[in-house]
């Protein structure tokens, strides 16, 4: 059994030598707040894609965009190429929830008002339209 966990593991090491992505872990606000910024990128043309991240009003969009510049440089590192205008596109993004802080509020009566601060981990991939 352990055998085929580590094969599958292999198969997936290099499976993801050959895509181009960025992962941005531990990011201190919600999952729900982040997948409003990443819906507003997906499958864009990544030139856009920032356009869009620097002018939106939302503060999550800062972090997006940071991960989709370290995506953009990931490509052109493995390419030993300076991506051109339209060649890249957001093929996959996603956003996964991350470890929850469980903090307690005081209430009246001596009572105590679980808070819950979520974190999430954004994983983002670009590629060009002839590698789908």
């Amino acid at each position: 059994m352990g055998a085929r966990k580590k094969i599958a593991a292999e198969k997936r090491k290099e499976a993801l030598k050959t895509q181009y992505f960025a992962k941005l872990q531990n990011v201190p606000s919600s999952p729900r707040k982040m997948r409003y910024v990443v819906d507003m990128i997906r499958g864009m043309e990544v030139n856009r894609a920032l356009g869009t991240l620097k002018f939106s009003s939302k503060s999550a969009s800062a972090d997006v965009e940071k991960l989709l510049r370290s995506a953009i440089a990931n490509w052109e590192q493995k390419n030993e190429r300076k991506a051109e205008d339209g060649e890249l596109f957001v093929t996959k993004i996603y956003v996964d929830g991350g470890a929850t802080l469980k903090r307690m509020r005081p209430a009246p009566q001596g009572r105590g008002y679980r808070i819950r601060k979520r974190s999430n981990h954004v994983t983002l991939f670009v590629g060009t339209k002839t590698n789908d």
